[in-house]
């Protein structure tokens, strides 16, 4: 229940009718304030006699900003001045513009003062040199309100259109990154009602007023709107300002209260009783608030925040209120050590030597209290050569222990494929080319969506979720989702198929309490979950348990399926760079089969997996952080899987140019094209509206030059001749076909021997081994066209070929005769009569 502190401080009438504004310096050491008289005062924390008044300023001053140093001071004629704290007099003059200043902000180190007026320039001064300045101009509409946030690397700017305008400031010249729009409302910069923007102490959010006078929270990662401090206020907000700590939000309005907000609950924990409030300093260490009005006056407040309520003020940093906190959120759901696992160790005590000649020396009878100890692991804790014990802030090298390099070991997160983190309160739990899967957080339940593509064989539904889900699978036979443990309500799995021919068509079942689910899977098959008690669970469609089992991998990170086969990845041994290895695992459940056990993750060094599912015809695809998607090859035949690169991103003839930057979202891999949604302005994730997929086709990443271009002959008529063909793209193009109808090939062929292949998969791999020698036709005919230098080339794309009954070779050796190679015909001739006669070696 809110309450009302009782003590009331009295008001200081520090300057004369009109706007008046306070800023505390960053030790709290001062107060200072500005009005509309041409006097500034200093007010001494915990000192309640009069201020130190100065004199030579501006009249009209309507903002101000303090460092441990100076404060700078910006006045309606355009200037802004900077005084000295410890001498208290004026400096110089920092800036001066054409029009009135409407706010000042220093920057978290005080180098920088950034100035907001009624021009369309927002400038950026260096407080030591004010020659430097920098620009920020890509809004169209004067600024009201700015702001740094904590780091520094950010401006933020409030202007007059609604939009607030975000600027990076890490490079020389600003860029603007982000317009954040249908939060503030349209202002004057005369206007009495605020819409300053007031960074949460940690850094990854601010709280900005709004016209319905409600105080909206924005997050920095996604610029997305998370919590709301909400029906407080019965007037438009003035002023608001976060605790020191970030637990508390305190805010003022033109309904003649102040209100402190918990953030953590959003709730109003205190009001109090003032009218008129412009500005709102919290002091830096302190339960003590001052703040001023439109009357001149100013109210130094100390014990602001309710005794009840302090405890807050005493906590760490608070973390911003989101709706759903990345950090909260965890997905690693690591369990703690037992029996002292783990635990820091403390070092023995050292045992006091006795002050005697032959104790220094080393006589066994010098000290009978002595233990026999023989070093005979060469730890170091036995007498040395000179019967001496080696210090024990010593390894047995003689180094310090303290030089050590200590390596905490780095787990890759836990993860579900096709899916994104929530983005303000909307989130996709699945995505691929079957449909998708998203979810809206309503303040207490959720409302799940799910939708297809093809509407001719399922519908759309939507239901409203109150177990909360955080996890989704879709697949044609059914809809598959988890949540997560709650207090003492264990996470659920539920399985909803699509199509029934009974009564009760769908089935839920709980997770032994404390264990939380880290990535499932769904096939046509099965149901696979992993957990955070490191355990691998497989149920049926219809959710009989059919095993449960702890991988060797552990933690845990994601698994995904197809039909009979599941992939499970986990954390292994850890590298020298102190980051886990991933291994994976492949198994044929139905079967109780092992095709892979423990083997490697192929990730380059500093790179992390994005994603990993099956390809339309079941071989397992990855897409990590560098933009490669890699399939594995040979994977059912137990120690021969290879990872092997089908596409690599940043080569894509789209990016070429440079002036391009995008990323890929991975949804899978089918038709022999890989299927993503392009993401740009550095987003990682897609949000709302669900944007379209793209596809593109494989490109093995052989090399990044650009084909090189014949010079063109003015001189020279186009005949249309094959010679002024680009033979180099024509070659390019030739050896992907090669390599890739190569690893489509030996994906069929592994199948085939695994299963006994039917007719139409060995139909199938004739034909591609017959695309593959037509390839090589193709390439022996443009090296035929280059000349006789490029004959043993030629000749070795002969021997590549795979056709034993001649044709091929035969056809080979006319097109070498069509472009007159006659040694080159000889040899191919040759080359046929090897392969002949060692297939009747064979038979």
């Amino acid at each position: 229940m809110a309450s009302t502190a009782p003590h009331r401080p009295r008001a200081r009438p520090a300057h004369t009718q009109g706007s008046t504004y306070c800023a505390y310096t960053p030790d709290g050491s001062k107060l200072v304030t500005v009005g509309s008289n041409n006097t500034i005062r200093l007010y001494k924390t915990g000192f309640d006699g009069e201020p130190i008044n100065i004199d030579d300023c501006q009249e009209q001053n309507l903002s101000v900003d303090a460092s441990n140093e100076f404060f700078v001071v910006g006045s309606e004629d355009g200037t802004v001045s900077l005084y000295s704290i410890p001498d208290a007099t004026f400096d110089k003059f920092l800036l001066r513009c054409s029009l009135p200043i409407r706010d000042v902000a220093l920057s978290p180190d005080s180098k920088w003062c950034a100035v907001a007026s009624d021009e369309l320039t927002v400038k950026l001064v260096r407080t030591d040199d004010n020659t430097k300045i920098r620009h920020l101009k890509e809004h169209n509409k004067p600024t009201k309100h700015l702001s740094f946030d904590p780091k520094g690397t950010t401006a933020t700017l409030a202007c007059t259109d609604g939009i607030v305008y975000v600027y990076s400031l890490t490079s020389d010249e600003p860029e603007l990154i982000k317009k954040v729009d249908g939060i503030i409302g349209v202002l004057d910069t005369e206007s009495e009602t605020s819409s300053k923007i007031s960074w949460h102490p940690d850094g990854r959010a601010f709280a900005v007023p709004t016209p319905t006078r409600d105080i909206q929270v924005i997050s920095k990662n996604d610029w997305e709107k998370q919590r709301v401090f909400a029906h407080g206020h019965n007037g438009d907000v003035t002023a608001l300002v976060w605790s020191p700590n970030g637990a508390i939000l305190a805010s003022a309005g033109k309904d003649k209260k102040i209100l402190l907000w918990e953030t953590k609950t959003q709730s109003v924990i205190a009001r109090l009783d003032y009218a008129d409030v412009m500005d709102i300093a919290w002091h830096p260490k302190d339960n003590l608030v001052s703040f001023t009005n439109s009357s001149g006056e100013v109210y130094i407040h100390p014990d602001f925040v309710p005794k009840q309520y302090e405890p807050l003020l005493k906590l760490g940093q608070q973390p911003a209120p989101f709706i759903h906190d990345p950090l909260s959120e965890s997905t690693n759901f690591r369990r703690p050590l037992e029996n002292g696992a783990g635990a820091p160790t403390t070092a023995l005590p050292q045992r006091r030597r006795a002050a005697s000649y032959d104790s220094l020396m080393g006589d066994p009878l010098g000290d009978e209290d002595d233990d026999f100890v023989v070093d005979d692991d060469g730890a170091g804790y036995a007498l040395n050569g000179n019967g001496k014990r080696v210090h024990d802030d010593y390894d047995v090298f003689g180094e310090p222990v303290s030089k050590r390099p200590h390596i905490e070991p780095q787990y890759h997160e836990a993860f579900q494929p096709g899916s994104t983190p929530w983005r303000g309160n909307r989130k996709y739990l699945c995505l691929n080319l079957i449909g998708f899967v998203w979810t809206v957080d309503q303040d207490g339940h959720n409302t799940v969506t799910v939708e297809f593509y093809d509407h001719e064989f399922h519908r759309d539904f939507h239901f409203t979720d109150t177990f909360l889900y955080d996890k989704a699978c879709l697949t044609e036979s059914g809809t598959l989702f988890s949540c997560p443990p709650k207090d003492n309500i264990p996470a659920t799995i539920f399985y909803r198929p699509h199509e029934t021919w009974t009564n009760r068509t769908d089935w839920r079942t709980q997770l032994p309490k404390g264990e939380a689910v880290l990535a499932m899977s769904l096939s046509d098959s099965f149901i696979t979950v992993t957990t955070s008690a490191n355990y691998v669970r497989v149920y049926t469609l219809f959710g009989i348990p059919y095993r449960v089992y702890r991988p060797k991998s552990t933690p845990m990170v994601t698994c995904v399926s197809w039909r009979d086969y599941v992939m499970t990845i986990g954390n292994g041994p850890v590298g020298a760079d102190g980051h886990t290895r991933l291994q994976y695992t492949i198994e044929n459940v139905k079967r109780d089969e092992i095709c892979q056990n423990e083997d490697t993750v192929a990730l380059p060094e500093g790179a992390t997996l994005k994603s990993v599912f099956f390809s339309d015809n079941g071989d397992p695809c990855i897409y990590d952080s560098t933009g490669t998607l890699l399939t594995l090859l040979h994977w059912r035949q137990p120690s021969r899987a290879t990872w092997i690169p089908l596409l690599d991103t940043k080569l894509l003839p789209r990016l070429a140019s440079g002036r391009k930057t995008e990323t890929y979202f991975p949804i899978a891999v089918a038709d022999d094209k890989f299927h993503c949604i392009i993401l740009k302005g550095g987003d990682q994730y897609p949000y709302f509206p669900r944007p379209l997929l793209s596809e593109f086709d494989f490109s093995i990443p052989l090399t990044s030059e650009p084909p090189k271009r014949r010079d063109a002959n003015p001189d020279a008529m186009d005949d249309g001749s094959p010679e002024d063909d680009d033979d180099e793209s024509e070659t390019r193009k030739l050896e992907q076909q090669f390599l890739l109808k190569g690893i489509a090939a030996a994906q069929l062929q592994d199948l085939v021997d695994s299963t006994s292949g039917s007719h139409t998969q060995r139909s199938s791999l004739a034909r591609l081994e017959l695309e593959i020698d037509k390839t090589l036709l193709q390439f022996l005919a443009v090296e035929c066209r280059e000349g006789e230098d490029r004959g043993m080339r030629a000749l070795e794309l002969v021997e590549l070929m795979r056709d034993r009954t001649g044709r091929m070779v035969e056809a080979a050796g006319k097109v070498a005769e069509r472009y007159g190679r006659t040694i080159l015909g000889e040899k191919i001739r040759e080359v046929g009569e090897r392969k002949a006669n060692s297939m009747d070696d064979e038979y």
